[in-house]
């Protein structure tokens, strides 16, 4: 279900270009379109968390699923008016209802994971998320450009906003699918005792008390720590995942047909989905499922790969640095989101503990999409990179703050 939520969120990525060419919008329109998504995503984040820990799981993502669904069918048919501001509510629009899917998807998983299976579980859940890129990079370039998908399937081209319908239709029968099969708690399926000896597994009931939940969350000052680092993650990773179809057209004068495109689009989740696993497994078996310093040690790897970027003078070097940063980001991306959540929430309130990390990851992206967009506008493709490192190293810093904590929840050192 959330590889589809993806199909219905970085369709956009593929769309800018053309939506910006057939309207005549600014670089800086294109980011405030994405601006009031983020920021919604983000809102939606901390409210729907809490709805999240009291409905369950399940019931969450179908709620989720059924307004992406229609939000992306709606902006599919904006397409016949082209007015900016009908794009930003809808898109926005979108942005919160999305945010039912990974406080849902959490919740279902703290559940079925012991605490010691949860930094390889955030490792799950970056490939179930880079599955659905993976199958956006290698569909929608086609489908928008025309051509053979996967060697067997011919393609027409496509106006931008089949994008946005297409997905919306594999969502739904994903949704159909979720709502027959999917349980929220092993109890649910039978399956009692799964994780004696669990103080976090020895209630059944997984349904959180609002205030209590509440409580527990908000005065935990490690929350607002990984918020903060979190941000910087979402700085950087949505500024490549929604622009790099757009620097390689602009930039490189790349083909979305051609080989390298494709081999781009294969290479950026592969990669992502290898580092979000590596970091979880590494955390849970080299750092005694300790979170922050693998973070820290792939913030420093960021600046030196982005450092390294801002001499890229041919599109090879560019696809090689762009896979690497997608590597680091989406590796901080899975242990600050997912497992570290997981591990400061517990079942009862693993929901709102990851909207409120992963909230400032949108907040993060918002602010650093609307500068990137003025930057593109007044400055150019060349600034690119050299925008992304600050928040590569306030990230660092952060994450080095708590290296030496045994655990996340709080008063625990």
């Amino acid at each position: 279900m959330y590889t589809s939520y993806y199909l219905c969120r970085y369709n956009f990525s593929y769309a800018n270009k053309s939506i910006r060419d057939e309207f005549g919008f600014s670089y800086e329109d294109m980011s405030a379109i994405l601006f009031w998504n983020f920021v919604a995503y983000g809102c939606g984040q901390i409210v729907n968390g809490l709805i999240t820990d009291r409905l369950g799981g399940k019931r969450a993502m179908l709620i989720g699923a059924f307004g992406t669904v229609t939000a992306n069918i709606l902006f599919g048919a904006a397409s016949f008016w082209g007015i900016l501001g009908l794009f930003m509510t809808l898109w926005g629009i979108n942005g919160y209802v999305q945010a039912f899917g990974a406080p849902g998807f959490i919740k279902i998983n703290s559940s079925w994971f012991s605490e010691k299976q949860r930094g390889t579980f955030a490792g799950i859940f970056g490939f179930m998320i880079n599955l659905g890129r993976f199958f956006a990079n290698q569909f929608l370039p086609i489908l928008l450009a025309g051509g053979i998908f996967w060697g067997m399937w011919h393609i027409p081209p496509h106006h931008w906003r089949w994008l946005f319908w297409i997905p919306a239709g594999i969502a739904t029968v994903v949704a159909i699918l979720l709502a027959i099969c999917v349980k929220d708690t092993p109890e649910e399926c039978g399956y009692h005792g799964l994780f004696k000896g669990e103080a976090d597994h020895a209630d059944a009931n997984v349904k959180g008390d609002l205030k209590e939940v509440f409580h527990q969350i908000v005065t935990n000052r490690v929350v607002w720590i990984m918020a903060g680092a979190y941000a910087c993650t979402g700085a950087v990773r949505q500024s490549i995942d929604q622009w790099f179809p757009t620097y390689f057209q602009v930039v490189h004068h790349l083909d979305m047909k051609s080989a390298a495109f494709q081999w781009l689009g294969f290479l950026i989740p592969f990669v992502a989905s290898a580092g979000s696993f590596l970091s979880g497994w590494a955390s849970d078996y080299f750092f005694n499922s300790r979170r922050a310093p693998v973070a820290a040690i792939v913030y420093i790897l960021e600046v030196v790969v982005l450092l390294a970027a801002t001499q890229v003078a041919t599109v090879n070097w560019a696809i090689l640095f762009f896979v690497l940063i997608s590597f680091t980001a989406n590796s901080t991306h899975s242990l600050l989101g997912p497992a570290a959540a997981m591990d400061i929430g517990g079942r009862k309130a693993a929901a709102f503990a990851s909207g409120c990390i992963d909230a400032f990851q949108y907040f993060g992206a918002a602010i650093a999409i609307k500068g990137l967009g003025w930057i593109l506008d007044n400055k150019g493709f060349g600034w690119y990179f050299y925008y992304l490192i600050p928040f590569g190293i306030l990230g660092g810093i952060l994450m080095y703050s708590i290296a030496h904590r045994m655990s996340l929840k709080k008063g625990a050192h």
